[in-house]
């Protein structure tokens, strides 16, 4: 069995840094809401901050592009040479707690890249959920191909229907040393996260998960699948663009071990009692009536027993949709990027939560559609069966319940 689990050596800010300046939210939340990341810049201030390691979504269209992504490799080197990190090798047990009161567990590991593949129909072991876009790729390279730290905001999701892995070590959270316990800042909740030193029986259990049997049990297939991509597929899928063209510069011997090979993540389980699916809305944005009429009239032709709302320019509208929510994703998306082909004006907005897309749709003067919500019970067995769903087709709870950069890990220096 190949190691795809790789116990990695943790950076973590040292006890003097303010973690509730350092952490922030991943990068791909509040894209259309800029005023969100201009309060945070001003709560973190000059303290350091993973802020300044991250280029966040929202700034991507604007001027000094280069000039960031330049800023943002200079300061990581600058806090990994600067004495801002203690260094741990183990995992971390994650214990978050959302705004809303709720507890989601985690588990930082490392993976191996080898064995991830973005691509709809494969045989990797670790699989994305969703459709990778890939032009959105090449900003996330430009500042990866540069940079000694990642620092990630990717959920991997396992299904462990008994809860015998995550939850077990939590049961004995008391025996660990802590790693940190703060406020995140913007509303997030709070964390705290546990110093896992004997992590091979957990890599053990982690494996049983492609046990034939227990595989067969649960999706009535053999085919292997150990984790699945929640959060992040983008930027796992850039980790993985970068570490192909950095092998063809390795020794066969030091591809094995090279820093790069490997990625930094949180592991969920699917059945963690806190972890709910949220549908990701769309705001569509620069169209008119005509795009409503437009979808409507193709949606009705499929017959769906369910529907959807919709609202421009505050009126209602309905488009009836399948009441299987997976197909009335992808019924939804693909016919929007069929509208887009021949209207290339039109922008899509991909908004998370029923109110920031009223108030993004308002002030955008856009369209604001209130997609379905798919049932996470069903996504891994989708997953195998039929591969990757839409891009954007769901979201593990609110943009405030999203994971917020804290660790870091060394990747090696890179022009």
């Amino acid at each position: 069995m190949r190691n795809t689990i790789a116990v990695p050596k943790i950076l973590i800010p040292k006890g003097y840094i303010d973690k509730s300046k350092w952490s922030v939210i991943a990068c791909d939340q509040f894209t259309s809401q800029e005023d969100y990341w201009e309060k945070l810049s001003e709560f973190v201030g000059d303290a350091p901050s993973a802020l300044n390691i991250i280029f966040p979504e929202v700034y991507l269209e604007k001027k000094g592009k280069q000039n960031r992504i330049s800023s943002i490799n200079s300061t990581m080197f600058k806090y990994l040479k600067g004495g801002v990190f203690d260094e741990f090798e183990g995992f971390i047990l994650v214990e978050r707690t959302t705004p809303d009161g709720q507890r989601r567990l985690g588990l930082v590991i490392a993976v191996d890249l080898e064995d991830y593949d973005y691509t709809p129909e494969n045989d990797a072991l670790i699989k994305a959920t969703e459709k990778t876009v890939v032009d959105r790729l090449p900003p996330r390279i430009e500042v990866r191909k540069g940079a000694c730290l990642e620092s990630p905001h990717i959920m991997m999701l396992m299904d462990d229907r008994k809860d015998r892995i995550i939850e077990n070590l939590y049961a004995s959270k008391d025996y660990f040393e802590k790693a940190y316990d703060f406020d995140l800042n913007m509303g997030g909740g709070h964390i705290k996260g546990y110093k896992i030193t004997n992590c091979a029986p957990v890599v053990d259990k982690l494996n049983s998960l492609l046990d034939r049997d227990s595989l067969i049990s649960k999706y009535g297939s053999d085919k292997p699948i150990l984790f699945a991509v929640g959060d992040g597929n983008h930027s796992l899928a850039t980790a993985k663009e970068c570490w192909n063209k950095i092998k063809k510069t390795l020794t066969k011997a030091e591809r094995k071990s090279h820093p790069a090979r490997y990625a930094l993540c949180e592991l969920v389980n699917l059945h963690d009692r806190s972890l709910q699916f949220q549908p990701i809305h769309r705001v569509v944005l620069n169209v008119s009536e005509d795009f409503i009429e437009y979808m409507h009239s193709k949606l009705d032709a499929l017959n769906g027993k369910a529907q959807v709302k919709v609202v421009y320019r505050g009126k209602l509208y309905y488009w009836k949709v399948s009441d299987n929510p997976s197909d009335a994703i992808a019924d939804i998306q693909q016919l929007m990027d069929a509208y887009a082909r021949n209207h290339k004006e039109m922008v899509i907005d991909y908004i998370h939560g029923d109110a920031h897309l009223q108030g993004v749709a308002k002030e955008k003067d856009g369209v604001a559609v209130f997609m379905p919500c798919l049932e996470k019970d069903g996504l891994f067995d989708y997953v195998v069966r039929r591969g990757v769903l839409p891009r954007k087709s769901f979201s593990m709870g609110h943009a405030e319940d999203k994971r917020y950069y804290l660790e870091c890990r060394y990747i090696g220096e890179r022009d």
